[in-house]
């Protein structure tokens, strides 16, 4: 039996970086043919230009770079197949493409059909849609073209099958969350029994802003069973054989990489999500203010493991309010990540303030003002260290306090880039304790004991938050499903509890739109995927007395 050697190169592009791309994608057009002697190699949707370009899409002199750079990759490329997503500029607008290469020319060229307008997609906002399907021959064998959305709807895929296609070549960027691998099999396995084709799904693999590409490529067989898996997070090429008898694709069982629960895939992805951010923008490494609480220290955790220790740096900066045993518990984890660290008191820093407004205050009891002081003083001296050593702050503010307002505007909030953003306060718990598994970092009872802001005598955070399993259920209901009050409260929530927290989510928008980016790792991240009004009366139980 003949055998086609299909290469998936699941690599990791930059955003704007078109030359930078090229030499990627020419090194691993070489790589492909001398390693694997490869038939055909399978790059990333707008792998050229890195997903999503945004607005670069909107820049004349993009294009010109573009041009450029495909001329440069079709001088390297001999009798191989190569399918590159690239971004086209025609008459008629511009089309998210893939265009195939084969001994210095462009024999084929397909615009996606289905552009998606919904979560942290905008493309119509870029590209018109293409009509047609694309049907390539790759040693005998006729091989439909799709691009990531294509695959869910039904037209292009049907297309293409009419069009002769014995197989479909999906190339993807198709963003991370929990459940997405299972959600992608589903969709594939649909279209694979609806029309006895096998597939191949490539997808793209890194970190841009608050999105986090997992890889997780894979290929199908015509009965739906998945024969080949590449890895999460993994930057590499694959090779895939595929037999060919009398003109029909045959895959049997490759590589299947382990399928991984959902602790180790959200700290994948984080891991990931941080790493390229940092390195990405050019900064020499990161600094996390560690207060001894389970926010920071899996922060610490996760930078630790994303860029290594000796990039980076902990802060700790303890109050009258401080207790002994969050010094010792940060310090027993920097010791035991081999981080440096500093500990510098932030009581003259808040001395100074309180008597530099006395007056100002006079007449006034203490409040929050002077927790969010304490905040304050806690974010100039990180972003001093930041400034002065190039060094990115990460902040660890999590999504149950992102929804709910519970952070400092200035304070807390003051950095580049917030890790834990998208993470649930229970799951934060929860990815402490598995990567105690991978080797005891985070002190024990970090995790056991209750969680307090220490911005006052004896703080608790259920001083003023419901419990985080209660908590974290009403914001899922709310913020990523969209319910109402009455829906929730219907589900056996307390009413008034239901009322506050939603009361909370809404006025805390202002402060989400300050935040630094964080890691996507749910359906319904703020930012992206969740845009409301600022100034809203939606939820107010008063109605604004309007002129």
């Amino acid at each position: 039996m003949k055998k086609i050697r299909l290469v998936l190169a699941q690599l990791n592009f930059m955003v704007g970086d078109i030359e930078g791309n090229a030499s990627i994608i020419i090194n691993a057009c070489k790589k492909a043919k001398q390693q694997y002697n490869a038939d055909i190699v399978l790059f990333p949707e707008l792998a050229l230009v890195g997903y999503p370009p945004e607005d670069l899409l909107l820049r004349p002199d993009f294009y010109q770079r573009c041009d450029k750079a495909v001329e440069l990759i079709q001088k390297q490329v001999d009798d191989m197949l190569v399918v590159l997503g690239v971004p086209i500029q025609s008459s008629s607008g511009i089309y998210n493409a893939a265009i195939v290469i084969q001994q210095g020319k462009i024999i084929a060229e397909y615009h996606k059909q289905a552009l998606p307008n919904y979560s942290v997609f905008d493309e119509k906002r870029y590209f018109v849609a293409g009509n047609e399907s694309c049907v390539i021959d790759v040693a005998g064998i006729p091989m439909g073209l799709t691009i990531c959305e294509d695959i869910w709807e039904a037209q292009p895929v049907e297309k293409a099958v009419t069009a002769g296609a014995k197989m479909i070549l999906n190339i993807n960027a198709s963003p991370y969350h929990t459940g997405k691998d299972r959600e992608r099999h589903d969709v594939v396995r649909q279209h694979v029994l609806s029309h006895a084709v096998p597939f191949a799904y490539l997808n793209l693999v890194g970190g841009q802003d608050e999105l986090v590409f997992d890889g997780e490529s894979f290929v199908m067989d015509k009965h739906g069973s998945c024969v080949f898996q590449a890895p999460a997070f993994a930057d590499d090429l694959y090779l895939v054989e595929i037999g060919e008898q009398e003109g029909e694709p045959e895959i049997t069982q490759q590589s299947c990489a382990h399928a991984l629960q959902e602790e180790q895939s959200v700290y994948g992805a984080l891991v990931l999500g941080v790493r390229d951010y940092v390195h990405k923008n050019g900064f020499d490494g990161a600094v996390v203010g560690l207060s001894g609480g389970i926010d920071s220290a899996l922060t610490l955790a996760i930078a630790a493991d994303a860029i290594g220790s000796a990039e980076l740096e902990a802060v700790l900066m303890p109050s009258r309010y401080t207790a002994d045993m969050s010094v010792e518990d940060a310090v027993a984890e920097c010791e035991s990540l081999q981080v440096p660290y500093h500990i510098i008191s932030i009581e003259p820093a808040f001395n100074a303030f309180l008597d530099m407004l006395k007056d100002a205050f006079e007449g006034r009891p203490v409040d929050t003002t002077e927790e969010n002081i304490q905040a304050r003083c806690r974010g100039l001296i990180l972003m001093a260290i930041s400034n002065k050593k190039r060094k990115m702050v990460l902040t660890t503010g999590n999504k149950s306090e992102m929804a709910v307002g519970y952070s400092t505007l200035y304070g807390d909030m003051a950095g580049a880039f917030d890790v834990l953003k998208d993470v649930p306060k229970t799951l934060v718990y929860r990815l402490a304790a598995w990567r105690n598994t991978q080797g005891q970092v985070i002190p024990q009872r970090v995790i056991d004991r209750p969680p307090s802001a220490e911005l006052a005598p004896d703080q608790k955070d259920v001083d003023s938050l419901p419990d985080y399993d209660t908590l974290d259920a009403i914001l899922h209901r709310y913020v990523e499903q969209d319910q109402s009050q009455a829906d929730i409260v219907a589900a056996g929530f307390d009413e008034q509890i239901v009322s506050r927290i939603i009361m909370m989510v809404d006025t805390a928008e202002y402060k989400r739109r300050q935040a630094p980016p964080g890691v996507r790792i749910t359906r319904r991240a703020f930012s992206r995927d969740r845009r409301y009004p600022i100034t809203s009366a939606y939820h107010r139980k008063k109605a604004l007395n309007r002129p």
